[in-house]
């Protein structure tokens, strides 16, 4: 970015200097020829020429339909700069050594990157760059104009390295880093007590942590847009760390990275890398831009990451349960499990997202009786906060239909199968959200989704309110007035009361969707 507003401020200077130089031109031809002398015309030609030449480094790329970093690079020469230059790459996509760069023109993160020798040093917050290599251009010239005690900083970036950008609200509670380049023989070395041979990447898990949504959107997914490239050689560095998340995604972060990852705050060592990435990548919500992406990894690559994360712990949580079912004197009287198992397998499986306190689905056995006699197999699923990750994906990836109230929890649609079915019961006032935050990444996955949008009489505030009442018969309206009305009104205080009759419609669809997909033959089945 540093670069980015450097070549702004020069090129306004440039073209400031033009705007003199024709000036004085005009001026000259003014004239007339009862001014004229031979002694300015080599002047007149000069002016021409360096506007010509002007004109065409600037223009001729875009008419020639070059990419914009070739012009004006030979004279910065600077790798960074026309990395950023060059609109179709990310603004920082190569740097050289000794350099830290930032790309802040996302709504939703900054990321900045910095390669040489990069020590993390907590006491101070901060992360130091030290320039074996004497800089050149703009930044020695600032340098040499800098008040006493300043000259040792060759740049400053201030950076909070969470995805929600925009909510400055969140953002204030992240921790700041500091991220500063020095010259090598500036005298204040932090000594390496750790030395890496691999790069970092910073990041927090502070914010809206402890909500699942947040945990993906915000955390995960960023993390695997951002280090998978590094195939595993990197070392994670967190703020605002917390052991349970480490223990939760212990499983997923080891398919990222082959070192520990490290307490920022906690860890009172000095921590030495080659490079440093701080901030995460995001893409939009809850998936993966595989044009933006190395190899065009999408959001089917995350989930084939999951399910390479979480079938150890399956298979041995199958294990168990057939160690136990050995032992159970009723499976035994019963039909061999091989006989039973196959029985059950004829049936599509469908799950139920329960909630519990607002939200949640009211006639929720009623529902659960309808669809088995439909021809499902039921089951309800509460996620708990305490409930192990690798069950709740395990249920969920053997099932072929998830039914659900718009929550945190819809997160764990990437659980499913792509060909799976996702139903999503929209209550009133969260029609926008529902869609945005989990009905389009579903679809983007392979989902085959299916957003049911309550009547105000399914809702539980058509006895609290007025029949005629904006918040039943015009819930955008209530939302214009601000989020905490949004919040206050259909999520903190709305429950559904499904018109089984028309909800029928959907299961119908499901069923028979998941029936013929599973009567298809084995190699067409995720088609």
């Amino acid at each position: 970015m540093v670069h980015y507003q450097r070549y702004h401020q020069l090129k306004k200077g440039e073209e400031a200097g033009v705007e003199d130089d024709e000036s004085n031109i005009t001026l000259g031809l003014d004239c007339g020829n009862s001014g004229y002398n031979k002694r300015t015309r080599p002047k007149l030609i000069s002016f021409l020429f360096l506007s010509l030449l002007s004109c065409s480094l600037i223009f001729a790329p875009q008419l020639l339909n070059f990419p914009f970093n070739f012009s004006l690079i030979s004279s910065f020469g600077d790798d960074a700069l026309a990395a950023e230059m060059d609109v179709t790459a990310s603004l920082c996509s190569s740097i050289s050594n000794g350099t830290i760069c930032c790309d802040r023109s996302s709504i939703r993160s900054d990321v900045c990157i910095m390669k040489g020798d990069v020590r993390a040093h907590f006491l101070s917050s901060s992360i130091y760059l030290y320039s074996s290599k004497s800089t050149n251009g703009f930044i020695d010239y600032v340098n040499d104009l800098a008040e006493d005690g300043e000259e040792e900083e060759l740049q400053h970036e201030k950076i909070r390295p969470y995805t929600r950008k925009w909510e400055t609200s969140v953002m204030d509670t992240i921790d700041e880093l500091n991220l500063i380049s020095k010259k090598e023989d500036s005298g204040s070395h932090h000594r390496c007590d750790v030395q890496h041979d691999v790069p970092a990447v910073f990041f927090s898990t502070g914010g809206y942590t402890g909500n699942v949504y947040h945990e993906f959107n915000d955390g995960i997914l960023p993390l695997y847009i951002t280090s998978q490239n590094l195939n595993k050689k990197v070392v994670f560095v967190i703020l605002e760390y917390h052991d349970w998340w480490i223990s939760k995604y212990e499983n997923i972060l080891s398919l990222l990275s082959d070192y520990p990852p490290i307490d920022f705050s906690g860890d009172k060592r000095t921590h030495c890398f080659p490079e440093a990435i701080v901030g995460l990548k995001i893409h939009d919500e809850l998936t993966v831009d595989s044009s933006l992406m190395e190899g065009s990894k999408s959001i089917r690559d995350f989930r084939n990451l999951l399910d390479t994360a979480y079938w150890p712990r399956i298979r041995d949580l199958i294990l168990d349960e057939e160690r136990e079912a050995q032992l159970n004197l009723e499976d035994k009287l019963s039909l061999p499990p091989s006989l039973k198992n196959s029985m059950e397998l004829k049936k599509p499986k469908m799950v139920i997202l329960s909630r519990n306190g607002s939200r949640a689905i009211t006639n929720e056995d009623s529902l659960v009786r309808m669809a088995k006699q439909i021809g499902f197999q039921v089951e309800v699923l509460r996620p708990e906060p305490t409930l192990e990750l690798a069950k709740i994906y395990r249920v969920l990836n053997s099932s072929d239909v998830m039914v659900g109230v718009h929550g945190a929890a819809m997160t764990h649609f990437l659980f499913l199968k792509p060909g799976s079915v996702f139903i999503q019961v929209i209550p009133l006032g969260t029609e926008w959200a529902a869609e945005a935050y989990y009905g389009e990444p579903a679809m983007k996955l392979g989902l085959k989704y299916i957003g049911y949008r309550i009547l105000p009489r399914e809702s539980s505030l058509y006895d609290d309110y007025d029949k005629n009442d904006p918040v039943l018969t015009d819930p955008s309206s209530v939302g214009k007035k601000g989020w905490e009305f949004t919040k206050k009104i259909y999520l903190d205080h709305q429950n559904v009361v499904l018109n089984l009759g028309r909800f029928q419609k959907r299961l119908v669809r499901a069923y028979n969707y998941s029936l013929a997909k599973k009567n298809r033959p084995w190699h067409l089945q995720s088609q």
